[in-house]
């Protein structure tokens, strides 16, 4: 994988955090299990996608 594919990955998992966690906020918000869950899942999502690039990273320098 080049640079640029390793920089969209890790922004891609930024993202991926940022919307598990509006949507766990909003589910928590409006009493929303099913929404909560969904957050928390798509949360943990962009933590494995980051904690992979971050290994590649490791094994690159």
């Amino acid at each position: 994988m080049n640079e640029k594919s390793s920089a969209d990955e890790k922004s891609k998992s930024r993202v991926e955090q940022a919307k598990g966690k509006v949507k766990e906020t909003v589910g928590r918000a409006v009493g929303n299990e099913r929404l909560t869950a969904e957050g928390r899942a798509e949360q943990a999502k962009g933590d494995l996608r980051q904690a992979k690039e971050k290994g590649k990273d490791a094994f690159r320098h």
